[in-house]
């Protein structure tokens, strides 16, 4: 079921399940299982946990569709921590997303139906799937499912950390932790473990369990817990008596109480209810000692029982592995103050996204340097050339604008490059930026929708909002706009430019109404940024998260920076004096 190469996605943004599977990799001298979260419905994000006492950054993703290959293709297993109400529909997803192979499902009070459901889809895809009500499953030394296997502590006292040769499978979650520490004193430890769940339906079932057992060459006995209700070991003691299984079996039936007590009694678990004398503890318990199997005559005798036949195998019991220094590693770890994905210094040459400067500088490209430091990606050609452009074309808008002058009487004040730099980027605000920024969100919201541009234009007009990136005081169809020729000259050798047609789409309706309703320079530079995030393949979430963290923002103010720079300079060059805004330029009112 499990193997040192087995790789989990957690579903839910469950990290201190993830940090108990890590701790437990690092006990086990096995790489970090865990590769990605499924963060329902949120941006792809980086979480910092640890191995052992190093700091990894493992990703959340919106849903499975937005896993990258390279995280898909090495995963086998889905824990699943959706709540009863999305369990299912999680599942199946899972199911036909094609890369699991087992599927451990956390959630309690899961509707009947919806697990007959789920049993049914799976004979088709024939998957290790335990569930409802499960903590989960475990190999010994290999690998750890969610929270399975209980604290530390008990990790460390059921020897948890290094293999066994005991296979034990139980329903119950509390006594699957019991057992293993009791494994654990009388034999070398457990192989694979799991709890089944106590429902009354379980996708895998006991003798599906124990076919999984017998295939692996790691198991040289089995102990197996039981309760009342259900039919289950019936099929496991044909299986026994069949010789399907040749492997030695220490069982017990919990719940032998119940048949002193008159009347019909509900144990904890859903499906520990008892209706047939088929179903009892006394019944399965005889039935599976004619069987073959062994079966102690009281709870009390079992750990003897597991014992005796472990000691008769004549199996080697291992002295325990010495683990206090990886205890004390994770006992004392500390978490760092900053996560830099960016640069790195502390080698022996400075690296930029793990690559080094002179990479860069053999063949030098500040528009790569930038690319590769904001978006973490490699840029091809035609984006090379756009991003040079853009920085060309935004550099500066002229002294008049709010941004510029303020950074021109920063620097007529006396003070520095650097204070007047920030005096000019403090005035930049929202009705500055708005237009590439405001326009990357609505072309991206309106190509993902497929509204089209009459509806689009009828819902702004509604909102009451401007349509951002379309309008300019000066510039109309009579008179064009130079930057926007460039641009449109550029997005020829654009692979796709759905973004771009589209707000080409809304300008000529636009345009109908007014001739300085055209699509302006911010226009452009959203929807072809976008339409680069298109051909760079990137999801819509991916896209929208850089729409939100102000990245089309982050262009214009590095572009619009070297303007402001150079007008502050400018001043000090012609030796211009502290400026006072004329009288004439007031307007004085009581």
């Amino acid at each position: 079921m499990f193997t040192t190469n087995s790789f989990a996605l957690i579903y839910g943004l469950q990290l201190s399940a993830a940090q108990h599977m890590l701790d437990f990799d690092f006990l086990s001298w096995r790489e970090p299982s865990v590769l990605a979260f499924i963060n329902p419905g949120k941006y792809q994000w980086n979480h910092k946990l640890f191995h052992g006492d190093k700091e990894i950054l493992i990703p959340s993703f919106p849903n499975y569709d937005s896993v990258p290959k390279e995280i898909s293709s090495k995963l086998d297993t889905l824990v699943n921590f959706a709540s009863f109400r999305s369990a299912q529909s999680t599942s199946l997803e899972a199911m036909e997303s094609g890369y699991f192979q087992n599927i451990i499902i956390i959630a309690e009070w899961i509707p009947e139906r919806q697990t007959l459901e789920v049993i049914e889809k799976n004979e088709t895809h024939n998957l290790n799937i335990v569930w409802p009500a499960t903590v989960g499953a475990m190999s010994a030394w290999v690998f750890r499912a969610g929270n399975t296997g209980g604290s530390l502590d008990n990790i460390i006292d059921s020897h948890l950390y290094e293999p066994g040769n005991v296979w034990f499978v139980s329903k119950s979650w509390g006594m699957s932790n019991e057992m293993r520490r009791v494994i654990a004193d009388r034999t070398n430890g457990t192989s694979l473990s799991i709890a089944l769940g106590g429902d009354k339906y379980n996708i895998m079932d006991f003798p599906t369990a124990m076919k999984i057992m017998q295939e692996d060459e790691s198991v040289k006995m089995i102990v197996m817990l039981w309760e009342i209700g259900g039919k289950d070991e019936i099929e496991v003691a044909r299986m026994i008596q069949e010789k399907e299984i040749t492997k030695p079996v220490v069982a017990w039936c919990i719940g032998t109480i119940n048949e002193q007590i008159s009347g019909e009694v509900q144990f904890g678990h859903a499906g520990a209810k008892s209706n047939k004398i088929e179903e009892t503890a006394s019944y399965k318990n005889k039935l599976l000692k004619e069987s073959g199997a062994i079966v102690p005559e009281s709870y009390i005798d079992l750990w003897d029982k597991i014992e005796e036949l472990f000691n008769s195998l004549d199996i080697k019991k291992s002295s325990p592995t010495d683990i206090d220094q990886k205890l004390q590693i994770i006992r004392t770890r500390s978490r760092t103050g900053f996560t830099s994905t960016i640069s790195n210094e502390s080698g022996g040459e400075l690296l930029y996204n793990g690559k080094k400067i002179s990479e860069f500088t053999a063949s030098p490209n500040i528009w790569e340097v930038i690319w590769q430091l904001w978006l973490k990606k490699d840029l091809p050609k035609y984006a090379c050339s756009f991003i040079n452009t853009v920085i060309v074309l935004i550099a500066d808008h002229g002294p008049a604008v709010s941004g510029a002058t303020n950074a021109i009487i920063t620097s007529r004040a006396g003070n520095d490059i650097k204070s007047s730099l920030i005096s000019g980027l403090a005035t930049i605000g929202s009705l500055f930026w708005w237009a590439i920024d405001g326009a990357g969100k609505y072309w991206l919201e309106s190509v993902e929708s497929g509204i089209s541009p009459e509806e689009f234009i009828k819902n702004m007009k509604q909102t009451g909002i401007n349509i951002p990136g379309i309008w300019h005081k000066v510039k109309s169809k009579f008179n064009p706009d130079s930057r926007c020729d460039i641009l449109e000259k550029l997005a020829e050798s654009f692979p796709t430019r759905k973004h771009l047609n589209f707000a080409k789409s809304v300008e000529s309706l636009t345009l109908e109404k007014k001739s300085n309703l055209i699509l302006n320079v911010d226009g452009y530079i959203a929807a072809m940024l976008l339409d680069i995030f298109e051909n760079l393949e990137m999801s819509y979430e991916e896209k929208k998260m850089y729409v939100d963290v102000w990245v089309f923002n982050g262009l214009f103010l590095l572009s619009r920076s070297i303007g402001f720079i150079w007008h502050a300079i400018d001043q000090k060059r012609l030796g211009e004096w502290l400026y006072r805004t004329s009288w004439n330029d007031i307007l004085y009112t009581e």
